[in-house]
Parts: C-alpha cells; structure tokens; sequence
C-alpha cells in the first residue's frame, strides 16, 4: 500500500488535526523499524558539576562536507536533554558489532549509564568516551533546532577515529550484525 503526506510547502497552522497527525502512529513506526541504522551512542559531559549524560540514538547522519557537520536527533522530554541543550561538545559513538548491552544501556530509562567506570573514560572537552566502539568523532555542538517533540543537533567534528570491524545495527526493534 502506497501512503502519501501533504506536500512540505503546507503549513500545518492551516490544517485540520486529522491532516496535521500524518500516517496512523503504528504504520508509521512500523516504517521506520524498516529502516536499519548503524547504533550510535551520544555523550555529552554533566553542566555545571552535574553527572555526564549519554543515550543511543539511531538518528545519527552525515549532512554536509563543507562545511563537515553532522546531526542526531533528541527528545525534547529525555533526561539528557537539559545537558545536551548546554553542552558545547558531544561525543557520537559508533558502535561495533557485540556491543548490544552497551547499546541497551544507553537507551535504558532511570539507570546510571556511566556506573561501570570500565566501559569509559574522560576524553577532550570533558567528554565520556566509551571504549571498543567501531568509530567516535568528538563534535562541537553549533545549532539545536526544536522540531516537534524532538531537537536537531548540529555539530561539526573536531576529532575523529575509527577501527577496523563490523558496525552493530538496529532494525525491526533489535540490535543485529552485517549477515555475510
């Protein structure tokens, strides 16, 4: 079945509910749970004192070479983005192949992310690096743009590296690896 929204250029001030809801909610996150994406994993060091923050995102793109940047994407309502808001560098993981209970960790709610002081360490700018990812770039956050219940986060890498491996991948709601 083909599904189709109103064109971009409609302005949802001028739309009925009906029209401004787009495609029913399940069939919806039913297409996006098609799409399979390398697991990122972002942090960002605590303000102000407070604790550092991370979360898994799977949201993460490239979006521009010149100038490099970069985005991810974050609930406005998440515990981490008070932090992130504030912070002035994130730093994006991305994870390997193996790594699904670091990535489960990372989207787990009312847990201590950075409890096991094993799986991390304090990299530049104040930022949780975590170890054995399959890449990481440390970014300096340059725009937050608020879009619907999530934000936009810019950010234009400052440093980067990567190891040889297999990235972890999320689809159809689970962690998975390349099949060869």
């Amino acid at each position: 079945m083909t599904l189709t929204a109103l064109p971009p250029t409609v302005s949802d001030d001028n739309l009925p509910d009906a029209a401004v809801a787009g495609v029913e909610l399940h069939r919806y996150l039913g297409l996006l749970r098609r799409h399979a994406t390398t697991v990122a994993v972002v942090t960002a060091p605590g303000q102000h004192g407070g604790p550092p923050v991370g979360f898994t995102a799977t949201s993460f793109t490239s979006v521009s070479l010149r100038p490099q940047l970069v985005s991810f994407c974050l609930d406005r309502d998440s515990s981490s983005w008070p932090t992130v808001a504030q912070a002035r560098h994130v730093a994006i993981h991305l994870l390997a192949d193996g790594q699904e209970e670091l990535a489960r960790t990372f989207a787990a709610r009312g847990v201590d992310r950075f409890a096991d002081a094993s799986l991390w360490r304090h990299g530049p700018y104040g930022t949780p690096l975590l170890h054995g990812v399959l890449a990481l770039l440390i970014c300096e956050v340059v725009q937050r743009i608020p879009t619907g219940d999530h934000a936009i986060v810019l950010g234009r890498p400052v440093s980067a590296e990567h190891r040889p491996g297999e990235p972890l991948l999320h689809h159809m709601g689970g962690y998975t690896a390349l099949a060869h």
